[in-house]
């Protein structure tokens, strides 16, 4: 597998117009959706070809087009010959490993960036490439595969609510990144309640299984970070850029809440990166401790049977000449003396809160 941003072999020296797929192929066909929708209208429906939308792009209206599938380069020429797009724009569209970016043409503006989301059944995190292109009345989304996180745009625009059905594609591209950056912030929330239920069993319980919580947990979160660090780059560039593709005096409220929005995602992976350093010191100094414990309880323990293990050794010896030998109590005296002294030690441990 080759890691984001790094070419393969068979890369080297290509053209960056050309019109080659770079990922991992996740559907094996096109689905072309088309939503056109105005203040009083609306069409939703499945088109066969590229030719079939040709028809709306000097329309009035406002034209959603949804690409699931980006790796036939047929019908990426067909949309980029069709509606007078540069090839360079449909080839970082096919570049499933880019780097999010933002890019101005003369007649579109190209944002990329990197949709989190959850499957239903397993809550296994996918991250896929998502490319958004918007003209004056067009905005073309170009996914990795059929599925998304857009329900609630598609459900606002069927409610006929007046501000996504009055506004340009320019406010469409705002609610389709603004739901990106929701989900961004979701999973984090739900991988943070995970990191702040550890510290409950990291105090009771520092077991090796919390260790190995915490670092899955740390890849989780280096992972989400790999993936909103760019979008955050790309979302500030978007809410400073001076497009004429952008009604900046209408929509500037928009992308400065989306500016804060990323931020608090951004922030959040940090806040939650330190938490885990915590954690792991914790993990440590816990254990630690109860190392201390254990040394201290078995030091004394030594330090009460050196005495002992003299005196069983002086009358252990074997000299022929040992007066207590003979001494009919001399055994009894030796007990009383080993238990003293054991004894006293104890006491004065206690007293010195060492035991």
């Amino acid at each position: 597998m080759v890691p984001p941003d790094l070419k393969e072999k068979n890369e080297i020296g290509m053209s960056p117009y050309q019109l080659h797929f770079r990922g991992e192929k996740r559907t094996d066909r096109v689905h072309l959706r088309l939503i056109d929708y105005g203040p009083e209208t609306l069409q939703e429906r499945e088109l066969d070809s590229v030719d079939d939308v040709l028809a709306l792009k000097d329309s009035p209206t406002v034209s959603w087009l949804n690409v699931d599938g980006v790796h036939d380069a047929k019908t990426m020429e067909a949309i980029a010959r069709g509606l007078g797009f540069e090839t360079l724009i449909l080839a970082d569209a096919m570049n499933t490993r880019s780097r999010p970016k933002i890019a101005e043409y003369a007649n579109c503006l190209f944002v990329s960036i990197k949709m989190l989301r959850e499957e239903d059944a397993s809550e296994e995190l996918k991250v896929e490439h998502l490319s958004l292109v918007v003209t004056e009345h067009m905005l073309i989304s170009f996914q990795e595969e059929m599925g998304d996180v857009f329900n609630p745009v598609r459900e606002r625009i069927r409610a006929q609510k007046k501000r996504i059905r009055g506004s340009g594609p320019d406010y469409l591209m705002f609610a389709l990144l603004d739901i990106v950056v929701d989900n961004y912030i979701y999973i984090i929330g739900k991988l943070g309640d995970k990191i702040e239920d550890l510290e409950d069993g990291l105090l009771e319980d520092p077991s090796k299984t919390v260790i190995e919580e915490i670092n899955a947990y740390k890849r989780e979160l280096n992972n989400l970070r790999k993936n909103i660090l760019p979008a955050r780059e790309v979302i500030l560039n978007l809410s400073k850029l001076d497009s004429e593709f952008i009604d900046e005096e209408k929509n500037a409220v928009h992308f400065r809440e989306l500016v804060d929005n990323i931020n608090q995602a951004a922030e959040a992976t940090s806040n939650y990166r330190e938490i885990l350093s915590d954690q792991l010191t914790i993990y440590h100094t816990t254990i630690s401790s109860k190392l201390n414990d254990i040394m201290k309880f078995l030091t004394v323990f030594s330090v009460i049977f050196i005495p002992l293990t003299f005196i069983a050794g002086i009358y252990g010896t074997n000299f022929d000449v040992l007066p207590e030998l003979h001494f009919r109590y001399s055994y009894y005296v030796m007990w009383g003396i080993m238990i003293s002294v054991a004894v006293g030690m104890l006491v004065y441990f206690k007293r010195n809160k060492w035991l």
